[in-house]
């Protein structure tokens, strides 16, 4: 099977687990936070399993022994969708900071809330900075890992954009670890692409760094490990 009639059979399956999971989630938002949770992890991660099964996609993962006990500012390079998707697979708790107009998406973004994310205007500037300290700040001693893409947009397979300061600054704020991690979903779920493809998907947890120094040294540091990695990963899909 092409991977023409792969993507259109991935979007027919897809859409037809998020309409049927809709419905289930109807009452969530009066279920307690620990449910809604669960609620939006299984739709991810069904939702990933109908992408790796239907795509032929391996999953090679690496550094699990590194993901923290408790919570923790998680750093990642961005290049796909797909990302918020797999990651609910390693974590039954995680907050993402996103871009507020997702929360405008038919349904999905009617249910984004449920897993309590942090939706910031990015043309805000410093008051969007103060909105990821402050709710970033309140998930943390919840007990929520927070994730962060510090390139704030997503990139091609293979490339890494400039990373901003702003988990640093919160994992400092809060006195939490923050784990790094480089993968290279672009390379099968390409931005702006209606065609999705096989391959090898690489998840490379790297080891967690406590937040002490300077917010710029720290950024540095990640950026440099997560660039590294991304250029081991394989460049093209299989």
């Amino acid at each position: 099977m092409g991977s023409a009639l792969r993507s259109l059979l991935f979007y027919i399956l897809f859409v037809l687990w998020t309409l049927l999971w809709a419905i289930v989630l109807l009452p969530f938002p009066l279920l307690a936070q620990r449910w809604r949770f669960w609620g939006c992890g299984t739709w991810a991660r069904v939702g990933s399993s109908i992408f790796t099964a239907t795509l032929g996609l391996r999953i090679h993962v690496t550094g699990l022994e590194n993901l923290p006990r408790g919570p923790c500012v998680i750093v990642s390079n961005h290049q796909s969708a797909l990302e918020t998707l797999l990651l609910w697979r390693y974590f039954p708790r995680l907050a993402f900071v996103l871009k507020g107009e997702l929360l405008r998406l038919p349904i999905i973004g009617w249910y984004l809330p449920l897993s309590a994310p942090i939706a910031i205007d990015r043309r805000a500037g410093r008051q969007a900075l103060k909105q990821v300290l402050e709710q970033g700040e309140q998930r943390l001693r919840d007990g929520i890992p927070v994730l962060l893409f510090p390139e704030g947009t997503r990139q091609p397979c293979g490339q890494i954009g400039e990373f901003h300061q702003t988990a640093a600054a919160l994992a400092q704020r809060v006195g939490v670890p923050i784990l790094p991690l480089a993968l290279n979903s672009g390379c099968f779920w390409p931005r702006g692409e209606w065609r999705k493809r096989g391959g090898e998907l690489h998840l490379h947890f790297g080891p967690s760094m406590a937040a002490a120094g300077r917010s710029a040294e720290i950024t540095a540091q990640l950026r440099e490990w997560i660039a590294a990695e991304v250029q081991r990963m394989p460049p093209h899909s299989g």
